[in-house]
């Protein structure tokens, strides 16, 4: 599914990386963001380093990306204050059972969860993990959670996974994701 150019050009997307092996597909839901003329911003965790590059990142948004949260690159407030003060929606994805935790639990510890703490706009997650780790207890309260919150959660699929197993826990499809961010600013 494509966006028209209209639904989010000129839009700010704000879209948190966490290190996880579908960080790739991320790259490929930037891009598409940029192509439709959204503006988009990164923040990436310091596990998400370990699996794709920032010089990604800020070729396809042609911006900074954004890791410290105690360092502004931009914002002298505060990245955190200044990058969710003008973002429309925040997109993490792919988003580990880590942090899936962090937020349900109003942890703080990095750019990211600070982030998701200070932002106003709509957020959604697209989880990505193993499919034992997406089936646990624990793993699903926080879900759960998240969607009493009113985070909007997309995905995950179900298929081929990096571990080599075959069930749920695949991030979305980049074309998914941006339309569950369509479709969320569009119910604003």
């Amino acid at each position: 599914m494509s966006a028209s150019p209209s639904s989010l050009k000129n839009k700010e997307i704000l879209i948190g990386v966490c290190g996880g092996v579908a960080a790739y597909k991320t790259a490929d839901l930037v891009s598409k963001l940029r192509q439709v003329g959204a503006q988009v911003s990164v923040v990436m965790t310091e596990a998400a380093g370990a699996f794709i590059g920032k010089t990604t990142f800020e070729a396809l948004t042609n911006r900074p990306v954004y890791s410290e949260l105690f360092s502004p690159r931009e914002h002298f407030l505060g990245e955190h204050i200044g990058l969710a003060r003008r973002a429309e929606a925040f997109v993490i994805a792919p988003a580990t059972a880590n942090v899936i935790g962090s937020l349900a639990h109003g942890l703080a510890d990095d750019l990211l969860t600070t982030l998701a703490m200070a932002v106003t706009c709509p957020v959604l997650v697209a989880p990505a993990m193993n499919n034992e780790m997406w089936s646990k207890p624990a793993v699903q309260r926080n879900i759960d959670q998240l969607q009493s919150d009113g985070i909007t959660i997309v995905g995950p699929g179900t298929g081929w996974l990096s571990c080599q197993s075959l069930g749920p826990g695949r991030m979305a499809d980049p074309a998914e994701i941006q339309a569950a961010i369509e479709k969320r600013l569009e119910a604003r």
